[in-house]
């Protein structure tokens, strides 16, 4: 066992729930808007569709005013919590109930009344043919009123060896509201962009964490991806140096306390708290046995069986039809999967919050020939492998152990093609 299964998480003002036999403990957050001192996703930013038929359209604010002198102009909206916005929109009536379900969420940390949670972005040429691009950071929906910029290259951020810096220098804040402590109330986060010019896309990424203090010891946690939802969570040690992949956990994963084992539930973003649960239970780490099941094959109703596939490496793809990210991972897997023997590798696709209908017309429309499972209240696989994120990818090896996670892209190519060649 590594150091990170190993380390010893201490407690500061510790909340037990229920009686004094609960299982469920709560560790009050200090929020810091900086940049996080472990990686975090960016977030591309999307144009908003200029189909009629977007399912999505009444969802969107009315922009009051553009920055003059821009031309070939694109907006849309960046997410603060995504959650709340879907909630919301669905009470609203602004998207059906089956568009919900896709990103139906616990209710009990968000508001019935609208919070403003879309914060909105505007780029285009300037009279000078330079692509530049606005953000409404004073939330009022004017972006005439808003600073026009270039945005920082990819490459000048990733090639630096200070990238914290950068982030920091480029940073600038944006007003919006929050659902804390069962209240709607005004809130400010520091938002970095920066532009890939080899995709002509642009990134935005918020610079937020948290921290728990117990004994000098330091306790960090930073939201994983998307927003600010804190729905999917990395939790680490602090001690002033930036922390590894390999040195975090995640929703649902199990860190040995004191010869304890906890389970992280999560944040609940309304008590500003890191939710933890004891248990005797681990599952879907890497270095643990990943969790047996038979369940249906979505197409041809056929059993797949993880323990059948012992003797191969097998990749667990968990995915939505809704979830952009995992769209554009596909023609990824099929070019892999196109590469590689299948006595030796093979792809399970597990769609998750996601009906029949949309799950079959995504996998027709990408032709997807792997395996595909529903996950549904029989086979629970969602809950069997504690995810909270997607997507989400396990790499199990022959022996059916865990080896890797969130693998995707180049990154799963080579290591795959290096194993199986090995």
């Amino acid at each position: 066992m590594n150091s990170k299964k190993t380390a010893l998480i201490a407690f500061l003002s510790v909340v037990v729930f229920g009686c004094s036999q609960s299982n469920i403990v709560e560790l009050p957050l200090t929020i810091h808007n900086a940049p996080s001192p472990m990686d975090t996703w960016s977030i591309a930013l999307y144009a908003v569709s200029e189909n009629e038929n977007d399912p999505w359209k009444n969802t969107y604010p009315e922009i009051t005013k553009f920055p003059e002198g821009l031309t070939d102009i694109k907006y849309g909206f960046i997410e603060t919590n995504l959650y709340q916005a879907v909630y919301q929109d669905y009470l609203s009536g602004n998207i059906t109930s089956e568009m919900y379900e896709e990103w139906k969420h616990d209710t009990l940390t968000l508001s019935k009344t609208p919070v403003k949670t879309k914060i909105a972005f505007v780029w285009g040429n300037d009279t000078d043919g330079l692509l530049k691009i606005a953000v409404d950071a004073n939330g009022n929906l004017d972006l005439s009123d808003d600073r026009l910029f270039e945005a920082l290259e990819g490459t000048v951020l990733f090639s630096s060896t200070n990238k914290d810096s950068l982030i920091r220098a480029n940073a600038f804040d944006l007003s919006f509201e929050a659902f804390v402590y069962d209240q709607i109330a005004p809130a400010s986060v520091p938002l970095f962009i920066y532009y890939n010019s080899q995709i002509n896309m642009f990134f935005s990424m918020f610079c937020q964490y948290a921290t728990v203090q117990y004994k000098g010891e330091q306790l960090v946690v930073a939201q994983f991806k998307r927003d600010l939802s804190y729905k999917s969570i990395q939790v680490a040690f602090y001690t002033g140096e930036r922390i590894e992949e390999q040195d975090t956990y995640r929703n649902n994963e199990y860190i040995e306390i004191k010869g304890e084992i906890f389970r992280i539930i999560g944040v609940n973003t309304n008590r500003q708290t890191l939710m933890l649960e004891k248990t005797k239970m681990r599952t879907a780490q890497v270095g643990q046995q990943a969790s047996a099941f038979e369940a249906a094959d979505f197409t041809t109703k056929e059993t797949v069986s993880l323990e059948r596939l012992k003797g191969k490496y097998v990749l667990l793809d968990f995915w939505m039809t809704s979830c952009g990210p995992c769209i554009q991972e596909f023609p990824n897997l099929k070019e892999l999967y196109t590469k590689t023997d299948r006595e030796k590798f093979e792809i399970i696709g597990i769609a998750a919050h996601s009906t029949s209908t949309n799950v079959k017309r995504t996998i027709d429309l990408h032709e997807v020939t792997w395996s595909q499972i529903l996950s549904d209240e029989t086979n629970r696989l969602i809950e069997k492998y504690g995810i909270s994120g997607y997507p989400s990818t396990f790499l199990i090896d022959p022996q059916g152990v865990i080896i890797a996670k969130d693998l995707r892209g180049k990154e799963l190519e080579e290591k795959i093609l290096n194993l199986i060649e090995n």
